[in-house]
């Protein structure tokens, strides 16, 4: 009965929310509403401002690699021509007093570093900094290391540095900062203002910054040429057309409220290109991107900050991802329980409710590593005081032992925004641990924590330790999008260089705080910036029950791999609403095969609420995913160690096919699974394969590249495995914590007499080991006898 009324009480509350219009909606952009994302394109085209055009290079030292850039004044006027009045670019006078006090044309500093014999740092200030080349949170190591390879020399029209990998070229007048690859292949170049108004009518901001009449603040465009056939892909997890070229994307972090909208949970500063270079825009401040969305030719990087800095990165997409995961880091490999299945809806709210759940799962054969208690937990359902409600949780240490006894581990919900009637809001208030405003008070009703100040991380890590004490596993690190934009935080930034920060502060301190109790690194949390992928890990936010949301979440899931991060998760089947079973059904094993598994959202999520058929079929889908556990846990390493992710686009393994760069409804699990989800009902989709044969896992029928209509197997998804592969399997265990390790399958996918090979890694040891087999036995043990193979293949 006390279940019931737990169900029905939530059922109740999200019919009222939807009757009222009190669902959470999406943040629509251009309504001018509180965290609203910024979008600092209108500050590029305002008459009011004042714009410098990188002109020439007044000075260089090549030794050093610094130089000063000489910039030239202009504002927009009118220019009318047959009744069509366009806004255009014209050089002006200054306009400060005393005159001989300020720089008409200024010259100021420029400098290429070189972080590795793949990567270009690019440097350009707009005026004075009085501390410059501080540590930066979103580099692995606080600054960037220096890479002493690259060599000079002296050009006709500038200079030159070159590596093996490519090399940069700077033209002096007119400023120009090309980069090539080492087949001396352009890869993009800055544009200056005489590459536009002298070949187009079309009116270009070229290479330059911007200073505002409104308040004399300066912000930087940094526009690049844009090539024929280019295709641009990452920015974070955006659900958007996969590919970016021809779009404007505002990269600010924002309670999206969805996956089917402009706005993202994870922005990250960083794309890569079909062209064979990536760019990273270090800094925190707002970013809007115009990706030949104006102008087909031009890429304008307007940045917020007043100081540019640009990392380049030369090669294909697996060179790019390495080297940028170098510099801001690799996601940490996470603990074996993390990959298992994660239980969840929102909310349980008992410890009841809890154990009942767990046992329902172990009675149907359901494989669970994780059960998760959402938002209902304390005594007042969302008023997070990180204290378990005693009226519904009689002994949360017991339940949780009891839960690790059944190999479930547990995760909790939490936010770092307090409402005033919490109980520990008057603390927060008076130890000053929030975000201020410009008066010292509240910008919000809620007191938001100030990840700034050492005090409140202390503060709050003791209140996340408290429950890792207790035994929980891993907690929920929710929210973190609405870091007040105008807030004054307490080392001394505003909101507009701490916004997008507020996430990897918090996924910072959450992390750390679990690693240093548990000796773990696992968070689950929904925001992001540049530096999050070191601590996994992410989830892709609240999908809607649809088709639409579905195939919109893969996208979601592909462009943030394209950023950095190697795992990712999201909710199967939606979140809104009870998902329709025939959505649930096709989704459940498109979430099995991605990095990580949860369902979660509206009740009810649990499999034998929607009957016996639908249980069996989620089983077999889970069931599915722990004997693959070998396979998963081994591509993981490799992904952690290389900064590649999981589930990544065709194109990640095969660059050089062109077909792959056009695909955004299937994906490679790992280097050697393919798959294709059925994202509408039926039994059959089109599926596209690059290079080499592909063998159907559950059907065992063979294809060769290019296109094919296939039909799905019992399990309502394709999945084609890459011919010449071994594929590591384990003895079926309802938890992870259950299996042993000492024996494992190894089912081979290749014609008889080919060499086939695979990648196993043990938990115990996470060493990362290659397999080899041929003619059904294999060719060296990695392990000499200490785990006992048993070798198929995969038409038997």
């Amino acid at each position: 009965m006390k279940r019931f009324t737990l169900f029905t009480r939530q059922l109740m509350l999200l019919m009222i929310c939807l009757a009222m219009g009190l669902v959470a909606k999406s943040q629509l952009q251009g309504f001018g509403l509180q965290n609203e994302p910024i979008d600092i394109s209108t500050d590029f085209a305002d008459f009011k401002n004042t714009y410098y055009l990188a002109d020439s290079l007044a000075s260089f030292n090549p030794e050093t690699g610094q130089g000063k850039i000489s910039y030239k004044r202009y504002e927009y006027v009118t220019r009318m021509a047959f009744n069509n009045m366009l806004g255009v670019l014209v050089p002006v006078e200054q306009n400060e007093f005393p005159a001989a006090e300020y720089a008409g044309s200024p010259e100021l500093p420029f400098a290429i570093e070189f972080v590795s014999p793949r990567t270009i740092r690019i440097k350009a200030k707009s005026g004075f900094e009085v501390a410059p080349d501080q540590e930066s949170l979103m580099l692995i190591n606080g600054k960037a290391p220096v890479d002493k390879s690259w060599k000079y020399s002296k050009t006709a029209t500038g200079h030159q540095y070159t590596s093996k990998f490519g090399k940069v070229v700077i033209e002096t007048a007119p400023w120009h900062v090309s980069v090539y690859n080492a087949e001396g292949k352009l890869l993009t170049s800055t544009i200056h203002n005489s590459d536009m108004s002298e070949k187009t009518y079309t009116p270009v901001l070229p290479f330059s910054y911007v200073r505002r009449a409104s308040d004399y603040s300066r912000s930087f465009a940094a526009t690049f040429s844009l090539s024929p056939d280019e295709k641009i892909f990452g920015c974070g997890e955006s659900f958007q057309s996969f590919d970016k070229r021809g779009q404007k994307v505002v990269l600010w972090t924002d309670d999206a409220n969805g996956v089917q909208n402009e706005s993202m949970y994870k922005p990250i500063p960083f794309y890569m290109s079909s062209r064979g270079y990536g760019v990273f825009m270090h800094t925190s401040t707002p970013i809007t991107i115009d990706f030949g969305k104006y102008f087909s030719g031009a890429n304008s990087m307007m940045i917020g900050d007043e100081a540019l800095d640009l990392f380049v990165f030369i090669g294909d997409p697996k060179e790019i991802l390495s080297e940028y995961t170098t510099l801001t880091g690799k996601a940490e490999m996470p603990p074996l329980w993390s990959f298992g299945f994660w239980m969840s809806r929102i909310t349980y709210f008992s410890q009841d409710e809890g154990l009942a759940v767990a046992d329902n799962l172990r009675v149907h054969k359901i494989p669970a590593d994780v059960l998760h208690f959402d938002t209902g937990w304390f005594e007042t359902d969302w008023q997070c005081d990180y204290k378990f409600a005693p009226s519904r949780f009689a002994d949360p240490k017991k339940m949780i032992v009891e839960l690790k006894k059944k190999g479930i581990q547990t995760c909790l919900w939490q936010l770092p925004y307090f409402v005033p009637k919490n109980s520990i809001f008057p603390e927060i208030i008076e130890k000053g641990l929030y975000v201020k405003n410009n008066k010292g008070n509240l910008p919000y009703e809620d007191a938001v924590l100030d990840f700034t100040n050492p005090d409140a991380v202390s503060w709050y890590q003791g209140k996340i330790k408290s429950l890792l004490d207790l035994g929980v596993g891993v907690i929920k690190v929710d929210f973190g999008e609405a870091a007040p934009a105008n807030g004054i935080y307490a080392n001394g930034r505003t909101g507009f260089y701490e916004h997008n920060l507020y996430p990897l502060r918090y996924n910072k301190a959450v992390a750390e705080i679990t690693k240093q109790t548990t000796n773990e690194t696992i968070i689950w949390a929904r925001s992001t910036w540049a530096g999050s992928q070191r601590y996994p890990l992410h989830w892709g936010g609240d999908a809607a029950n649809t088709n639409t949301a579905m195939s919109a979440t893969l996208r979601g899931g592909l462009s943030l791999g394209l950023s950095g991060f190697s795992f990712w998760s999201h909710d199967i089947g939606g979140f809104v609403q009870k998902t329709p079973e025939d959505i649930y059904r096709r989704w459940t094993p498109f979430g099995m095969l991605t990095s990580h598994v949860r369902t979660h959202g509206a009740p009810p999520t649990e499999p034998w609420e929607y009957g016996e058929d639908f249980t069996n079929a989620f089983r077999n889908a889970t069931n599915l995913r722990y004997e693959l556990m070998p396979y998963i846990y081994a591509q993981a390493k490799q992904c952690s160690e290389n900064g590649w992710p999981m589930m990544r686009a065709l194109f990640v393994e095969y660059p050089d096919d062109a077909g792959s760069w056009l695909i955004d409804n299937e994906y490679l699990f790992g280097s050697d699974i393919l798959v294709a989800p059925m994202f509408e009902n039926g039994t059959s989709r089109d599926v596209y394969l690059p290079a080499g044969e592909w063998i159907d896992y559950q059907t065992g029928n063979a294809y060769q590249a290019g296109w094919h209509h296939i039909e799905a197997g019992d399990i309502p998804i394709i999945m084609l495995v890459k011919s010449g592969t071994v594929l590591p399997h384990i003895e079926l265990a309802q938890s992870t914590a259950f299996m042993d390790w000492t024996k494992l399958k190894l089912k081979v996918f290749a014609k008889n007499g080919e060499t086939a090979t695979g990648l196993v890694c043990l938990p115990e040891t996470k060493e990362l080991k290659t397999i080899e087999v041929k003619n059904g036995a294999l060719v060296t043990d990695p392990y000499a006898g200490k785990v006992k193979w048993e070798i198929s293949s995969y038409n038997k």
